[in-house]
């Protein structure tokens, strides 16, 4: 099944290109607004799917090209990123060690929304396509060999970053956690259709150009112990995301005015643009093309606009 949001936080059911509502469904749920329903629909899954299956066949849809989707989890109590958690192809030769960092919920924008680069004196801002899974039920000290019932499903998701922020390792909090700097969407898939999240391809383009495309199949610290290891050091709860990192070799960096797209197997499409009030401009090549080149650095240096070498 596939969840969504659309305009005014309506929660829906989408099938082909229509989308149904099912929000009076589980209004009894306690919640402050809508967008809470998601959450608690997620926890009382086994009881209401089939009343929401039966509303989402028998109801009147609207077509997905007239509504607004917004962000399919709103309001998560974690984001949960994984941190180099890919063998790059081959170029690690064992993988890092695990590692996460957190985003703020406030960074999470939907389907059609806008990245907005901050006045702040990055290196470069670069977005991560990404698998991200939704917790399903509760996981404190969950088991690998238990891990995978404890996800509810699947979307695609964007972690935004700022890089080489001064001070010198004063990294994650200031790099990851702007507002608008995790798109996701455009809908929340159930787990039970995505078989296999460890053989999916990842393709994400900006302006109609190709720059990431790699599997997932490439993940270092597989869902299982993803999920063991967050839940040692803290209780996931139903509708925490969990990021599973990315491949970096196609990051290139995001600047104003760019459409980016976002295709994870059968999760949809999540499609957003980026804006810079600035206007500041980076070499439109990935991070491998730059190594290549033999230049200094992990990426292209800013060209233009504030902050740039010499400005």
């Amino acid at each position: 099944m596939k969840l969504c949001y659309f305009n005014d936080f309506r929660l829906g059911v989408v099938d082909d290109d229509a989308v149904v509502d099912v929000t009076h469904t589980v209004t009894h749920l306690p919640h402050r607004d809508t967008r809470d329903l998601i959450v608690g629909l997620i926890a009382n899954w086994e009881e209401l799917k089939d009343s929401v299956e039966e509303v989402a066949e028998c109801g009147t849809g609207v077509p997905l090209s007239g509504v607004r989707l917004r962000p399919p989890v709103p309001l998560p109590s974690k984001i949960d990123c994984m941190a180099v958690n890919y063998m790059e192809n081959g170029l690690l030769e064992k993988p890092a060690p695990i590692n996460a960092f957190h985003k703020t919920p406030a960074s999470l924008i939907g389907y059609g929304d806008t990245m907005v680069l901050p006045d702040a004196p990055a290196g470069i801002f670069e977005g991560e396509a990404e698998l991200a899974l939704v917790i399903g039920k509760q996981a404190r000290n969950v088991s690998q060999a238990n891990a995978m019932s404890h996800v509810f499903g699947y979307m695609n998701f964007i972690d935004g970053s700022a890089r080489d922020l001064p001070p010198p390792n004063n990294v994650f909090f200031q790099a990851k956690s702007r507002e608008t700097f995790a798109p996701t969407g455009p809908f929340l898939v159930t787990a039970d259709e995505v078989p296999e999240p460890h053989n999916l391809p990842v393709k994400l383009t900006v302006n109609g150009t190709m720059m990431q495309d790699f599997n997932t199949d490439d993940m270092a610290h597989k869902i299982p112990r993803i999920i063991e290891w967050l839940s040692s050091i803290h209780t996931l709860e139903p509708g925490d995301i969990v990021a599973t990192g990315t491949n970096h070799q196609g990051l290139n960096p995001f600047q104003d005015g760019d459409k980016v797209t976002l295709e994870i197997g059968i999760l949809g499409e999540l499609r957003f643009s980026v804006s810079d009030p600035l206007k500041r401009t980076w070499a439109r090549i990935t991070r491998a093309s730059h190594r290549e080149s033999g230049k200094p650095g992990n990426f292209t240096p800013q060209l233009t606009g504030k902050y740039a070498p010499g400005n």
